[in-house]
């Protein structure tokens, strides 16, 4: 009877409510994802679930206190262990802007040919690159770190910054849109445990640690074996050459800013239509 009575009870606030919460939890979940926090939260839910489940049905008592407490020590246990990611996130959020005034496909598709060619090179000579392509996340913070440029991006300017005996070759560059806003450029170190082979160094570990703290793309030639790889989200797709480089930038540079804004405005026009649902039934309910 509880059941009926609530759900007799929801009108179009509590929907919309339901679904704030909802996403704000999937927008939680979203910009923790590909992180090490992820499997721990995935397991302090479960747990929880499990908990709760097993009280509710057999009536304890103890386990219910101790439920309880666990939930209300949360709010000061989560801050403590997730600090890192609960930081990484607020960067995230303070640097994101709205996805205006994008670069059209024509341009991208330069860029993207402009940096497999430079890539290819660099890898067949052995000199060490970084290249970060940025996306929806605004990165003056690190290109405050650099030479700021501002040129227009081709192979042979990227080839002639990271020759080895330039001063700019050490650091990173960022590229926005179709033009290199800086060169020699400071990026974050990746702490994640998975990074354990000897071959990957500092360089590997500043490309995904740019990919940890923004939703930048980054390519990176080793100098010491001369393979390419792309960091993403906290990820790296190594041993690359320039055909699988431009199928993997195509996907994460080109087409998932389309892709996610199409897909958040299909949302945004089914709960508008689910909305406008819900509030012409409660006035056709109102009216009767």
């Amino acid at each position: 009877m509880d059941l009926i009575w609530t759900l007799q009870s929801i009108d179009a606030t509590a929907i919309l409510d339901i679904l704030l919460v909802a996403g704000l939890i999937f927008a939680t979940s979203f910009l923790v994802r590909g992180t090490t926090a992820m499997p721990l939260l995935r397991g302090v839910v479960i747990l929880l679930v499990a908990i709760g489940i097993i009280s509710s049905l057999f009536d304890l008592v103890a386990l219910n206190w101790l439920l309880r407490n666990i939930l209300t020590a949360s709010a000061v246990a989560i801050p403590i262990i997730f600090q890192p990611e609960l930081r990484r996130m607020l960067e995230r959020l303070g640097r994101a802007r709205l996805m205006l005034g994008q670069v059209n496909s024509n341009t991208q598709q330069n860029v993207i040919d402009a940096i497999c060619q430079a890539a290819s090179r660099l890898s067949e000579r052995r000199h060490g690159a970084l290249i970060v392509l940025e996306r929806g996340d605004i990165l003056d913070e690190f290109i405050d770190t650099g030479v700021y440029l501002d040129a227009a991006l081709s192979p042979q300017l990227l080839l002639t910054i990271f020759w080895p005996k330039t001063e700019l070759h050490d650091g990173a560059v960022i590229v926005r849109g179709d033009r290199i806003m800086a060169a020699g450029c400071v990026l974050p170190l990746s702490s994640a445990r998975q990074i354990t082979d000897r071959k990957m160094g500092t360089r590997h570990r500043a490309s995904v640690g740019m990919s940890e703290v923004s939703d930048a793309v980054v390519v990176t030639v080793s100098e010491e074996t001369g393979q390419i790889s792309v960091s993403n989200r906290g990820r790296m797709i190594r041993r690359l050459d320039a055909k699988r480089l431009a199928t993997i930038l195509s996907t994460f540079y080109s087409s998932e800013e389309t892709t996610e804004q199409n897909r958040l405005d299909k949302l945004v026009l089914k709960v508008r239509r689910w909305l406008g649902a819900a509030t012409d039934n409660e006035r056709g309910d109102a009216a009767a």
